[in-house]
């Protein structure tokens, strides 16, 4: 069960006390708060595995995180917060109460797990004496994102402009967020996107079995918008007429997919779950899923491939951001052209006819979700990176 502490945001007027001293942190372990107000599967995830590495204050909106609760570490000390929308002046309340609990806890570092915030962009030239981290998930907008695009273009950059570093999640993504931010590449840092295991233990909890219809189930997940490529899906699809038991599940919110019903080749073939999903179903469709598809037209890095791996699920993706290198590099599927239907389809009925070769590809992402990619290791390298940045080192 984890430590939970339901702090009242107020204001203050008092001074922020200097950070931890050296001999201060040579006596404890690290102590480092973590900032969010989104991200819910790769927070747990993130904050679970630094957990085994430095004390973490976890930060958080209680309207969103407080039933997850269960699901933290018991090292992760949780902080639900009255965390207003970012249209509301409610906002002050907030930062006057962070102001005040930096200066109570006094961590040695300050991590935000993502640059969507507006608020925030307020009260971090206080924190002047404590490192700022900024995670940066996506450097530029993605195309059709419309949730992301709700809040103010300039407030997610200047967050990050004015952090003392900079996380992203590959090499490409480190190019692209010195010039995009202005940055010394010595303060933008490589950290992986850790695996989310929460729907794999939970199927494991609840007993979920896999289903089977006689199918083969390929499944895409997530939030549905331009950039995410159901085109593709569609068009490739339509080239596999060769296939009667191919079915092509689509779940998640965004947009809806049957907009593009007439393009499909056989739209029976197709399960449309155009809404939120529920825990529970989360696992259950990747469970019941043969393969699972990123056929992007435009990303940084996705969250569902490292949800992916935690089922032994194989994957197909297009090559766009880290996600082709990350497929690639760590052989846990194919990796097909940007745009390319045919390529697509002739991937999907590769697959579906050589189970052994599933049968690899899914060790092979389970493996690495519980051994290089897990949380766990994941948070040592983030451990390590905030010692080089409290040090004065460039570990990047």
């Amino acid at each position: 069960m984890s430590r939970l502490a339901a702090l009242p945001v107020q204001a203050t007027g008092d001074q922020m006390t200097s950070p931890a001293t050296a001999q201060d942190r040579e006596r404890s372990r690290l102590r480092v708060l973590l900032l969010v107000s989104d991200l819910e599967d790769y927070t747990i995830a993130f904050a679970n595995g630094l957990a085994h590495h430095a004390d973490v204050i976890l930060a958080v909106p209680r309207r969103q995180y407080a039933a997850l609760a269960g699901w933290m570490d018991p090292g992760v000390d949780l902080r639900l917060l009255d965390w207003p929308r970012h249209r509301s002046p409610a906002n002050i309340g907030l930062i006057a109460g962070l102001w005040r609990l930096v200066r109570r806890e006094r961590p040695d570092v300050i991590h935000l797990l993502s640059n969507n915030t507006l608020w925030l962009n307020l009260v971090a030239p206080f924190w002047r004496g404590i490192p700022v981290v900024t995670t940066v998930h996506d450097v530029t907008l993605h195309p059709g994102d419309r949730e992301t695009a709700t809040l103010p273009a300039w407030a997610p950059r200047l967050m990050a402009r004015q952090s003392a570093h900079i996380v992203v999640h590959g090499d490409g993504l480190k190019a692209h967020a010195v010039k995009v931010f202005g940055k010394d590449g010595r303060a933008v840092h490589v950290l992986p996107h850790p695996a989310m295991p929460r729907y794999a233990l939970l199927a494991e909890r609840e007993g979920l079995r896999r289903r089977s219809d006689g199918t083969f189930r390929v499944l895409m997940f997530g939030r549905i918008f331009a950039y995410k490529g159901l085109d593709l899906l569609v068009r490739a699809e339509s080239l596999l007429r060769d296939m009667p038991d191919l079915r092509i599940v689509v779940a998640g919110r965004g947009d809806d997919p049957m907009t593009m019903r007439d393009r499909m080749g056989d739209p029976t073939r197709y399960d449309i779950r155009h809404r939120f999903i529920l825990d529970q179903e989360v696992a259950q469709l990747f469970l019941d899923a043969d393969i699972v598809v990123l056929p992007y037209s435009e990303a940084s890095q996705s969250g569902v491939l490292h949800l992916a791996g935690t089922f032994g699920r194989p994957v197909i993706a297009t090559d766009v951001g880290e996600v082709g290198p990350a497929v690639r590099d760590h052989d846990l599927g194919l990796v097909v052209p940007v745009a390319d239907a045919q390529a697509l389809a002739s991937a999907i009925r590769r697959l579906a006819g050589d189970a052994t070769l599933r049968g690899k590809l899914g060790q092979r992402a389970h493996n690495w979700a519980q051994g290089d990619n897990s949380p766990q290791a994941v948070g040592a390298r983030s451990a390590c990176l905030y010692r080089s940045i409290i040090d004065g080192g460039t570990a990047s």
